[in-house]
């Protein structure tokens, strides 16, 4: 009797395409994480509004609304084409930023503007990316790789978070904001090294027939509305993604400079350790993903560690003290990954490849979320405090969780759940 042997760790890497796509993925992400740093400390510097920093964090994800047309482009045109274009964008943004900052004309409004016009794109970076991992990794290497390819977004928010807040501290906004320029540029570089989608099998089954005339893309976006509709396990996981946005992410991320300088009395290099913390914790479990050698449980993991997560949640509305928030900050990474990654790979394992990137897409839409929560929790802050604020959204998450447990049951928790399957 032989044994299969298994992929290693490192396998993904064997594929061209991966061996572009992560040191890309990872610069983007780098990118991501300083500016949502630097910005955002800028506007709470600049404006000394609570309001103004929830709804310039909100303006972050304006383009979840938009997010499904990406898909519709990606399945249509392929991941590597929509990524690219999007990459040059953040270029040019991130290059209008920096000249601002070099003649000394960056103010509120000019964040705003180059802040919304940005958020149009950026939500979609991640679905499109795991698209086209889904186009180019094998199956059997799709958790690992997944886990690979999450290490980008994590390792960035813990290096991403400290060198942002170190490089304006040291050298200024206008070289602080050369650096993620560069990084851009070597991003989208990097991005033209991955692979186009390999033509479907059936496209030419018919030798010298003409293709069948092709949908439009609003009938496109319709049918992946209806195919998530009509899916349970989807259906499960899409509610359970937008819970999380609306609830966990606002309060351990959208309001952190609140935070690090109201409730811990710290400055901008406090707020970099603070994000950096559960940045940690993320990639921790990233890592713990990614040399998984076997099937995982997604949709049990996915309930499960939502449900940890926002224990850690209240358990932070109540720390004054840095260090222990530090400590929670991680553990709430470690779950977040936990949850976030099975809920990503059940998505591409069980959706249609058909239709991968609208689904991933949809999905991103769920972020939107994120803005209402964030807007929610600015006035909330300033009439009850931080601390009533978060215990709110924590329990209220708790208990929508266990809801989506019990609706789902038969599609998420059973063991012969599709959303179960190695």
């Amino acid at each position: 009797m032989t044994l299969e042997a298994r992929p290693s760790i490192l396998a993904p890497f064997s594929v061209r395409s991966f061996r572009f796509q992560w040191p890309a993925d990872l610069a983007t992400s780098w990118s991501f994480e300083m500016e949502t740093l630097i910005l955002g400390w800028f506007i709470l510097v600049a404006t000394d509004s609570v309001l103004l920093l929830t709804l310039f964090a909100a303006l972050q994800y304006l383009g979840t609304l938009i997010a499904p047309m990406f898909g519709v482009a990606g399945d249509r045109r392929g991941a590597r084409s929509v990524l690219c274009a999007m990459r040059a964008f953040y270029m040019v943004q991130a290059a209008a930023i920096t000249g601002f900052a070099y003649f000394d004309a960056l103010g509120p409004l000019p964040v705003f503007v180059i802040g919304t016009l940005m958020g149009l794109v950026r939500p979609s970076d991640i679905a499109i990316r795991y698209s086209l991992v889904g186009e180019t990794i094998p199956s059997r290497q799709l958790v690992g790789a997944m886990g690979i390819s999450r290490t980008t977004t994590d390792s960035a928010r813990v290096a991403g978070a400290l060198t942002g807040a170190g490089l304006v501290a040291t050298l200024g906004m206008a070289s602080a904001y050369t650096v993620v320029t560069l990084l851009y540029a070597i991003s989208l570089l990097l991005s033209f090294g991955t692979a186009q989608r390999a033509v479907d099998a059936d496209a030419g089954s018919l030798a010298g027939a003409a293709p069948p005339p092709r949908p439009s893309a609003l009938s496109d976006l319709v049918e992946s509305f209806r195919y998530v509709w009509r899916t349970p396990h989807l259906m499960a996981a899409m509610t359970l993604a937008l819970l999380v946005n609306f609830c966990a992410f606002p309060l351990m991320g959208g309001v952190l400079p609140y935070v690090a300088r109201e409730v811990y009395g710290t400055d901008q290099t406090g707020l970099g350790y603070l994000a950096a913390s559960f940045a940690f914790g993320a990639l921790v479990g990233s890592l713990s993903l990614s040399a998984n050698r076997r099937g995982i449980k997604s949709g049990r993991m996915m309930i499960a560690f939502t449900l940890a997560w926002f224990v850690m949640l209240l358990a932070f509305a109540w720390v004054d003290v840095l260090v222990l928030g530090m400590i929670i900050l991680m553990l709430a990474g470690l779950c977040q990954t936990l949850a976030l990654v099975p809920l990503s790979v059940m998505l591409l394992q069980s959706s249609d490849p058909r239709m991968r990137a609208r689904v991933m897409s949809l999905r991103m839409l769920a972020i939107y979320g994120l803005p209402m929560g964030l807007l929610a929790s600015g006035p909330l802050i300033e009439n009850f405090g931080y601390g009533e604020t978060a215990t709110g959204y924590g329990v209220f998450g708790l208990v929508a969780t266990m809801l989506i447990a019990w609706r789902w049951y038969a599609h998420v928790w059973r063991l012969d759940a599709r959303a179960n399957s190695s």
